[in-house]
């Protein structure tokens, strides 16, 4: 009699399905990358690359070391003891959990405020959105991730899939800036110039604050724990960094081209955007779009890591909470975020990418009018308006009202721009 025999599914140790398994260690890794991805992180490798140049390849890579050391401590720990690091904390010294927990919450709270903030940005770049409402857009996708039903399932297929999309994106635009890749590969080993400070910068956007929690919280959320998960935890670990360490080399690279090119990227002027000025430099309206993109990506990405993680720490307060709960706590978390946030920020002068745009609707002939502005001396090399220098030629007043007219500014951007050089960053001096 023939005999016929089924295979079960390969099981993971501890129980866990290896789909299972790996479905949970993916969402581990690309929560904690994209909460560290955020657009601090973006802003902050622009800012570094124009300043340090090549250079700067050596302070990544220094970086990437010592994260893989905290990481790799942190997530073995927590998954080892299937303990919250609130309740490790308090387990070594009694009462620094709490203290752990309330400087986690009240740091990711004010690190949310401004991921919403980088939301409304990212939007504004990318559709040409009011800020304001473009922030409350994203929150309020967040909030619709939370409030979901298969809250769990969203979260991990939302930050997997804006992760790749980020290192994608960006990778395009890299190979469109043709950056010195041979310069910046010897420098990442043998730097002109060492910056301990900017090392120590970048690390804390990787691993400090709640970053590198998200991930670890995640595993034990999904019970990818104890000795048996070892291994795949330490690779999970690793992996995470890896990524982060990729996407910021990329975005290195892409704004090195620009910087290489001998563009002006403004990093010092108030409300400046060196990663937008750079993406626009590096593909014109496409790149000032992909920016918007990477922006609003990152954004969302941090503001549901840094809720998430926020309120794992709550449970060392309230043991019992369940998971329903922990999602409507979250939920609340982001939705004092978007309150606070108006409160949190001054007033900023329209943005650049949304003027650009209202000035090629408003007057289609701009790049012509660009070089008449050039050739009157009042459009400096790297693209920004002297409208004091206007004003003082002949002739230049009326062709300031024009300007003006088509760009929409209004009255009180208008009046700082009389009182002396008004960039598009805001800065007057």
């Amino acid at each position: 009699m023939e005999q016929t025999s089924t295979t079960a599914p390969a099981a993971a140790p501890g129980g866990m399905s290896a789909k299972t398994r790996r479905g949970a260690l993916i969402a581990a890794i690309f929560l904690m990358a994209t909460s560290a991805i955020g657009p601090g992180f973006i802003t902050q490798t622009a800012t570094f690359t124009t300043k340090l140049g090549s250079a700067f390849a050596f302070a990544i890579l220094a970086s990437i070391l010592i994260d893989f050391v905290v990481q790799l401590n942190i997530w073995r720990i927590v998954t080892l003891t299937k303990m919250r690091a609130s309740d490790i904390a308090n387990a070594a010294i009694p009462g620094t959990g709490y203290v752990l927990a309330i400087l986690v919450i009240v740091g990711g709270l004010f690190f949310n405020i401004g991921n919403i903030g980088g939301g409304g940005l990212g939007l504004n770049a990318l559709l040409g959105l009011d800020p304001k409402l473009g922030g409350s857009i994203s929150a309020l996708i967040a909030i619709g991730i939370f409030l979901s039903h298969r809250a769990g399932v969203a979260i991990d297929r939302v930050i997997v899939v804006a992760g790749i999309m980020m290192i994608l994106l960006t990778v395009y635009v890299a190979i469109v800036s043709q950056p010195p890749i041979g310069d910046a590969l010897f420098q990442t080993v043998l730097p002109s110039t060492i910056d301990f400070a900017t090392i120590t910068t970048i690390v804390g956007g990787t691993v400090g604050g709640y970053i590198t929690y998200s991930g670890a919280h995640r595993l034990l959320d999904k019970g990818t724990v104890g000795i048996e998960n070892l291994g795949a935890v330490n690779r999970a670990a690793l992996t995470g960094i890896a990524v982060t360490g990729v996407m910021r080399y990329v975005l290195f690279l892409a704004i090195l081209g620009v910087v290489a090119s001998g563009a002006v990227i403004d990093v010092t002027g108030k409300g400046a955007n060196p990663a937008a000025q750079a993406f626009q430099a590096a593909a014109g309206d496409v790149g000032m779009r992909i920016f918007g993109a990477i922006f609003w990506a990152a954004a969302i990405t941090s503001v549901i890591g840094a809720a998430y993680t926020s309120v794992s720490f709550v449970t060392v307060f309230k043991k019992d909470m369940t998971e329903r709960a922990r999602n409507i706590a979250t939920v609340i978390f982001i939705a004092v975020s978007l309150v606070l946030l108006p409160a949190s920020s001054r007033r900023r002068p329209h943005s650049h990418a949304g003027l650009r745009r209202r000035s090629e609707r408003s007057y289609p002939a701009h790049r012509s009018f660009d070089l008449h502005l050039c050739r009157l001396g009042t459009l400096r090399p790297d693209g920004w308006l002297s409208l004091s220098a206007l004003a003082a030629h002949p002739g230049g007043a009326d062709l300031r009202a024009h300007l003006v007219h088509g760009l929409q500014v209004d009255r009180a951007d208008l009046r700082a721009a009389d009182r002396g050089l008004r960039t598009r960053t805001g800065r007057t001096t």
